[in-house]
């Protein structure tokens, strides 16, 4: 996304439900970090909203999982 990745950031922060993103190096351009109340919920706000910010041509999910001992 050469040349995108401030208007997709910009675009990322304003959706509703990202906690925060940031600009990285690396294979990724930009690492969101959102927080839905339900996988279903999760699915949606990806498709349908970060997905279709100006630039995004691919997302990867990573969940957040808590392990106890």
């Amino acid at each position: 996304m050469p040349g995108q990745a401030v208007e997709a950031l910009a675009h990322i922060l304003e959706t509703p439900g990202v906690s925060t993103a940031h600009a990285v190096t690396g294979p990724t351009d930009i690492i969101a970090f959102v927080e839905a109340d339900s996988m279903d919920a999760l699915g949606r706000l990806i498709v349908s909203r970060i997905q279709q910010a100006p630039g995004v041509t691919r997302t990867t999910t990573c969940v957040v999982t808590s392990i106890s001992r």
